[in-house]
């Protein structure tokens, strides 16, 4: 798209230039054309030469704009106007900035600034002419003709860029107006006026005067830009930084058909994806996410028309479809790491980007058309620990086992029966007699969860500690108790028993800094589920994930059985096969859903804190909780006791589910060799035998994942006395051990450790439990092997975690809310 470049116009006069090419700018020009468009020429004189394709245009200059207010004597005008501006008054803003604008756009330019303004666009055009090899995508002869004589003005972006603008702390983006597909000198140089008058939008009024920049301190500079034929393919916004956690390694980019500015307003809801950035830069190809949106409308040009672009409806087979492809997502990733490396370096700090980009429709050139420092997430401080506290009390209702050392409050919702789980509202208190997968729709929107049954270990209370929301389980009484509508508050922080308050009783939130924590010789690691919350509870210091746990990617983001899957054609249910195709409408092989969907769950969890190692157990639901999935009815057996039964190992290498598990030893090969987070680690659950251990790898060695091969290790649970009792021979089978304290505590006391009728018994201190936790470390140290648990006792006893850091235990993985408190326990215990 690019040709000869203007003459540059001499430094000496630049501070009186009235238009600069972008060639002639750079970063540290802000103050003569605007952030925008300084930046604009920082792209196009240092990185277009590093491949990134940036559209050429020029600037009208900070001076032109003073140039015009002092030409026709406003600012004295517009003083007056703003002697009286009261920005919290809305009618007061409203007046004064109509105003404002009126008297801007009823003043003419200075002929030499239209002159200068007419003479850029022309040499614009002359290096953006027709080209007639693109003449054959626009059919008949008279079609050709009418885009030739179309295409003889050029199409521009007229778009305004204050000198105040795209700061390290402050955007001031989308505060003045932009103007798309803009032809021919009369249109460019109203589309200029319209730009200098916009300088006093009710916004950016309101904006100045809250960041506190004088209104007469900020210039206008316009940016007159090329077009990109986005509106014939897709554009977009891309951040070199999550938006929502600040996680500094992932780039962020969305996506929609036509122009950008349906994207950059909200109008439309993109196709947004996220990229690793370290292992992108080794080469590696990790797309952690791919999420389709639903891309209703499309920005395109109006030709020949007074409204220059429109919007019209996208053919719903377009929307059900990405508009852009993996090689054009890591292209983008791969340009917006190149973009904040140079942009830090030119900074002298991290500085992350907020860069749109757009593709040609004509060319399939990508283009990036914006890039500005990202103002939001950069500024936030470090991490800070939370305690929560109550400033008031109420009468207490029912107690239970505290799970997360939390409150919440709000409204009570008693559900019983998990198919009126619709009911449910967010910001509610979930109150249950207890939970399994099938609740964790609602658990993520509850502010609270209380149930009748359960222990620290049941499923209430491992979700909710995921989830960073307080639970009280084995309440015993709560869904007789509480009443659907009435307000409540949920105390988790007073200590082990859990009291739910009659009334919202006010509470505080004490934040503690995160610097200096000590280091300690025991590795504390972290137990996670989902990955949505990975890049969050990254920020929290730790050496790695201890159990990052699959059934939650499969429940809430594949949602179906794998052998439904893998069997579709076989499903006995036309309603459950309709309701897998419109799961899976993007995946021909409908296996293939769910490797990508778990493979890019592991790959965010692994991605947040790589390259500490990230203990992956595969899945580990019961043959109850696997029937619930959808299609799993056909293809799993009833069990008395399923918590005994036909789960963990037994499955793996069985044939009536090796296939299944194949599926998920496809997703962790993807992870490790395709996204390059070889920090990943496979754990074998409920491995009853060495026997059964050796069959599994055998498993996982056909389906690409082979021990030792590419630094693969993998671990398995120790949670079966057999565990304990054989460790020798399973430190022959695997290169690790994780303590599952729950399982181990269940089977060697024989309890049901979700009965709140022996829940009382259940105890991780009781000495068969602790004899047992001490004769496998002894055995996996004699051996050579890694030893970690994974249980809540740790976190929940101090006396339990001493025990295990005497016995030189390697790791302790806590639940995220555990970890700091923990951390500090055990810095003391190994410094005493």
């Amino acid at each position: 798209m690019v040709s000869t470049a203007p003459q540059k116009t001499p430094q000496a006069s630049k501070e009186e230039a009235l238009v600069l090419w972008f060639e002639e700018v750079g970063i540290t020009d802000i103050g003569l054309v605007g952030g925008k468009n300084a930046s604009l020429g920082e792209m196009i004189q240092e990185l277009v030469p590093k491949g990134i394709n940036v559209p050429t245009g020029f600037a009208t200059t900070a001076y032109a704009y003073r140039h015009f207010i002092k030409n026709a004597g406003l600012e004295q005008k517009l003083r007056r106007l703003f002697s009286d501006l009261d920005v919290e008054d809305m009618e007061n803003l409203r007046e004064r900035g109509k105003q404002a604008r009126a008297l801007l756009l009823n003043t003419p330019f200075p002929q030499d600034l239209q002159d200068a303004i007419a003479t850029a666009y022309k040499k614009l055009c002359e290096r953006y002419g027709y080209d007639s090899k693109f003449s054959d995508l626009f059919g008949d002869d008279e079609t050709q003709k009418k885009y030739h004589e179309y295409s003889q003005d050029t199409d521009v972006a007229v778009r305004s860029s204050a000198t105040a603008e795209d700061l390290p702390d402050a955007s001031f983006a989308g505060q003045q107006e932009t103007y798309l597909n803009i032809q021919g000198v009369n249109a460019v140089l109203e589309a200029c006026h319209k730009c200098f008058a916009s300088i006093f939008t009710d916004r950016a009024i309101s904006y100045r005067t809250i960041k506190g920049f004088d209104h007469f301190n900020v210039a206008l500079s316009v940016g007159v830009q090329k077009m990109v034929r986005s509106d014939l393919a897709s554009s977009g916004v891309m951040f070199s930084i999550d938006t929502e956690s600040g996680f500094k390694n992932a780039a962020l980019i969305t996506a929609a058909y036509g122009l950008g500015e349906n994207v950059v307003q909200g109008a439309v809801n993109p196709d947004e994806y996220l990229v690793f950035k370290p292992t992108l830069k080794e080469n590696f190809r990790p797309i952690l996410k791919k999420q389709l949106g639903t891309k209703e409308v499309k920005m395109v040009y109006e030709a020949g028309g007074t409204k220059y672009t429109k919007n019209v409806p996208v053919a719903p087979s377009e929307r059900e479809k990405f508009c852009i492809t993996n090689d054009e997502i890591l292209t983008l990733a791969k340009w917006t790491c190149a973009i904040e490396e140079h942009y830090s370096q030119v900074r002298g700090s991290y500085t992350p980007m907020d860069i749109e980009w757009a593709k040609d429709g004509l060319t399939n050139e990508l283009f990036i058309v914006q890039a500005r420092p990202e103002t939001v997430q950069s500024q936030k401080s470090g991490s800070v620990l939370r305690n929560y506290k109550l400033q008031g009390t109420g009468k207490i209702i029912t107690t239970g086992r505290a799970v997360g050392e939390m409150i919440g409050s709000g409204k009570a919702r008693v559900i019983l029966d998990v198919h009126k789980i619709d009911q449910f509202k967010a910001g509610e208190v979930l109150i249950t007699n207890k939970t399994d997968p099938d609740w964790e729709p609602i658990m993520k929107k509850a502010s609270a969860i209380v149930t009748n049954q359960g222990g620290r270990t049941c499923h209430a209370a491992i979700i909710a500690r995921e989830m960073g929301i307080p639970a009280i389980v084995g309440c015993g009484n709560a869904t007789g108790t509480l009443k659907t509508g009435q307000d409540v508050t949920i105390s988790c922080a007073e200590g082990e028993e859990g009291k739910v308050y009659e009334g919202l009783v006010p509470f505080e939130v004490q934040e503690t800094q995160l610097d200096n924590l000590p280091t300690t010789e025991t590795k504390i690691l972290m137990n996670i589920g989902n990955p949505e919350e990975a890049f969050a509870l990254s920020s929290i210091p730790c050496d790695g994930v201890g159990l990052a746990r699959l059934e939650f990617i499969i429940a809430n983001h594949i949602k179906c059985h794998p052998l439904a899957l893998l069997k579709y054609d076989e499903l006995e249910d036309p309603h459950v096969q309709q309701d897998i195709n419109n799961l899976t409408k993007l995946y021909e092989n409908k296996a293939d859903f769910f490797v990508d969907k778990l493979a890019q769950g592991v790959g965010t969890i692994a991605a947040a804190f790589y390259p500490h190692p990230v203990v992956v157990r595969m899945s580990d639901f019961k043959s109850n909780e696997y029937a619930n999935l959808l299609g799993g009815r056909q293809f799993e057996p009833k069990e008395e006791n399923p918590m005994i039964g036909w789960r963990g190992a037994s499955r793996y290498y069985d044939p009536m589910y090796a296939e299944a598990y194949g599926l998920e030893c496809k997703a962790l090969k993807q992870v490790r060799d395709e996204m390059g987070l070889t920090n990943v680690i496979p754990m074998i659950p409920f491995c009853r035998t060495p026997d059964e251990g050796r069959k599994v790898l055998e498993v996982m060695e056909k389906h690409g994942l082979k021990r030792g091969e590419n630094g693969l290790q993998v671990y398995v649970m120790c949670e079966i006395p057999s565990n304990v009792i054989l460790a020798d021979e399973f430190s022959e089978v695997f290169d690790g051990f994780s303590i599952g304290s729950n399982d181990l505590t269940q089977l060697t006391l024989g309890l049901d450790r979700d009965s709140s009728l022996v829940a009382h018994i259940f105890d991780e201190r009781n000495k068969a439990v602790k004899d047992m936790v001490r004769m496998v470390i002894e055995k996996a140290k004699k051996n050579n092997r890694k030893i970690g648990i994974c249980g809540q006792a740790p976190s929940d006893y101090p006396e339990f975690a001493r025990f295990l850091v005497e016995l030189g235990i390697d790791s302790i993985s806590l639940n995220p809310d555990s970890v700091i408190k923990t951390l500090l326990d055990i810095a003391k215990m190994e410094k005493a």
